[in-house]
């Protein structure tokens, strides 16, 4: 099937005049359907429209980067700076701060989805998207009962779709307060109280102190090995000094390098809990997409006694936790930082991109962002922004060279029809 007759396919398809149907109102989208309008999602509509290629973009929240601006804490900053965390063709604002808090950086999407004039679909879930091998098309159905028909999919609902609360024993009868850190604002909330986190990633260790802040006395579950770094190191960000050594020197040393820079700055972790794992940082980031931390001020406060750590725990009874070493100790509220997690396969109907078990692509970094049928993934490279803007750019490619091809091959199809005759 050519494109003009894949195009009339899919305007025809599912017309109630045609097919009787009527349960479903059927849109044809001559360019990419992109789901998500995260980061990801808005980076590859830009990309695509400098190739000169319409996209629609389908969001299940009311506003774009809903994750920023709906299920963060208040007191969130970039963890990199800037520079490691625009979207392509449009840089921050150079008044910006080297690490944009949370409100500078959505005045940042809102801008670059305003400056490539980039308008989503707001609350368009979508329920299920699944290849129709008779067509050569997707078909994309949303919770609006709208069945939109394309060529390509570009799956950008990215690494933290849903957030992920583990069951533990006896939660039902804890009677305090329990919430994800994705319903965490401040900790003016927990003045005065005894408060829980479970989790010792960025996420945790950053609510810790701002409950800390608030005169609140938190403890941190810490139930695995975790590396600790300074945010900057010799005047210059961890995270960009790792890159320029990177450059030059092998993985491993440049791993060691950071460990020993960081045992002058943060002393031993290990003194307080804080085991660090055997492998480095950068390696363990690359084998498993396990982010090091960023200290911003959260170790000196362990190290006072501000903040308590604590193992694992085992069940849970009223305003009571009980751990895995045997303490027992009242808390009037727990909070989950446990991360997030793909919703891909919940919705995706297709088995060979995309894993069921954890929604992520089964080709590594840097071929995770292209699959069959003119299927695509932005933002699941676990690299933050900069491998989601590449995503953008690497798909925006391949696309354009798929749309010339099919453009030209139309034009030519239309050429051969016969004229009319005036």
């Amino acid at each position: 099937m050519d494109y003009c007759e894949r195009e009339q396919e899919g305007k025809r398809l599912h017309d109630p005049l045609i097919s009787g149907k009527k349960a479903e109102r059927c849109v044809w989208v001559p360019g990419p359907v992109i789901v998500g309008a995260g980061p990801s999602g808005l980076a590859a509509a830009a990309c695509l429209k400098e190739k000169g290629v319409a996209s629609v973009i389908l969001e299940r929240s009311n506003c774009i980067a809903s994750l920023w601006q709906l299920n963060t804490y208040d007191r969130l900053r970039l963890h990199l700076p800037k520079q490691f965390c625009q979207l392509p063709l449009m840089g921050f604002p150079s008044n910006f701060p080297t690490y944009p808090t949370k409100q500078q950086f959505i005045r940042y999407l809102e801008s670059y989805a305003e400056h490539f004039a980039i308008q989503p679909r707001f609350n368009e879930a979508v329920k299920e998207a699944e290849f129709d091998s008779s067509l050569g098309l997707w078909r994309v159905k949303t919770t609006t009962a709208t069945e939109f028909v394309c060529r390509w999919v570009i799956v950008a609902t990215g690494e933290n779709a849903e957030a992920v609360v583990p069951e533990i024993e006896g939660r039902g009868e804890f009677g305090g307060t329990i919430k994800h850190t994705s319903l965490y604002k401040s900790g003016g909330e927990f003045k005065g109280k005894k408060v829980l986190v479970v989790g010792c990633g960025n996420s945790g260790m950053e609510v810790c102190l701002d409950l800390c802040n608030h005169n609140a006395t938190p403890s941190l579950v810490v139930r695995d090995t975790v590396h600790i770094l300074p945010r900057e190191m010799l005047g210059k960000s961890t995270f960009g000094l790792s890159m320029w050594l990177l450059k030059w020197l092998p993985i491993q040393l440049v791993d060691r390098l950071l460990l020993i820079v960081s045992w002058l700055m943060l002393g031993n972790t290990s003194r307080f809990g804080l085991d660090r794992p055997p492998l480095g940082p950068l390696q363990l980031k690359n084998l498993s997409g396990k982010t090091p931390v960023l200290d911003v001020g959260t170790l000196a406060k362990i190290k006072s006694g501000h903040i308590m750590i604590r193992p694992g725990i085992k069940r849970l009874r009223r305003h009571t936790v009980e751990f895995v070493d045997g303490r027992i100790e009242k808390f009037d509220a727990i909070i989950f930082a446990t991360g997030y997690k793909s919703n891909v396969p919940y919705w995706l109907k297709e088995g060979d991109m995309f894993s069921k078990e954890d929604g992520y692509p089964k080709k590594p970094f840097p071929n995770g962002w292209k699959g069959e049928n003119g299927l695509y993934a932005v933002g699941f490279t676990k690299r933050g922004l900069l491998g989601a803007s590449m995503d953008a750019k690497n798909i925006a490619k391949d696309i354009e060279r798929c749309w010339k091809a099919e453009a030209k091959h139309s034009t030519f199809s239309l050429s051969l029809l016969p004229q009319s005759v005036s």
